[in-house]
């Protein structure tokens, strides 16, 4: 990978900056110093400094993001703001994208990288990744519901779901309810709550796989996955 590419990606500035730090021999591969923006290097191999520091080359970037209702989980929007428009200079570098999307309205648990390989796997509907939500529900939900979504529920689209695990925590004029489902059908979670006479009136996403949200984030901010997250995202094999 050329050099200029590699510092570019790790937030050192546009081409242009980078050209100007090799220009003034502030970067070293293995202890020689580079001027040539055009020179290859091997992260894996090779050892890089800047300025007598360090360089720590890595390819991916994951985040987990408490997404904030209002926010659209996409790359770019041409009227709404998106979950990327939240990211810093550091990480737009490395061209992230949302893994599966969030309503706009929903708020809770986003992950956010640019692991391609990653991403299909967590996201295949031949994989069932399990998601949990927690839902305010404007009614009262009974067992009747729960043996509903446990057999699966016919959408508004004729489609019927596969089962959902309905937990209810508080069941009233409004109800509080955790669902777990394994599908991400477009307002998967509001359609099942209509099709048994019900209205979703919060939604929040708490966990996908296993990496559940870190309830110390406040909405719009993120954080990288610690290197355990990442392990257990990684080893993980859906049922």
């Amino acid at each position: 990978m050329r050099i200029d590419k590699i510092l570019s990606n790790l937030g050192y500035g546009s081409r242009k900056d980078v050209k100007k730090l090799l220009k003034d021999g502030a970067v070293k591969v293995n202890n020689v110093v580079v001027k040539d923006a055009k020179q290859h290097v091997d992260p894996e191999k090779d050892s890089m400094t800047l300025n007598g520091e360090e360089i720590q080359y890595r390819e991916f970037i994951y985040l987990m993001m408490n997404k904030p209702p209002g926010v659209i989980s996409a790359t770019e929007d041409n009227r709404d703001e998106t979950v990327i428009d939240l990211l810093g200079v550091e990480d737009l570098v490395f061209e992230p994208f949302p893994v599966g999307r969030l309503d706009k309205d929903t708020e809770g648990l986003l992950l956010i990288t640019n692991d391609g390989q990653l991403s299909h796997r967590l996201l295949s509907p031949k994989k069932h990744v399990p998601k949990t939500y927690f839902a305010v529900i404007d009614g009262e939900v009974t067992d009747e519901d729960i043996e509903a979504f446990k057999n699966g529920v016919t959408l508004d689209d004729g489609y019927e779901t596969k089962p959902g695990e309905l937990v209810i925590l508080k069941s009233g004029l409004t109800s509080d309810i955790e669902l777990t489902i394994t599908e991400g059908k477009f307002h998967q979670v509001k359609r099942m709550f209509q099709a048994v006479g019900k209205r979703v009136i919060y939604l929040k996403r708490l966990s996908m796989g296993p990496l559940a949200l870190d309830e110390t984030l406040e909405l719009g901010e993120y954080r990288e996955l610690t290197d355990e997250e990442l392990d257990m995202l990684m080893m993980y094999e859906p049922k």
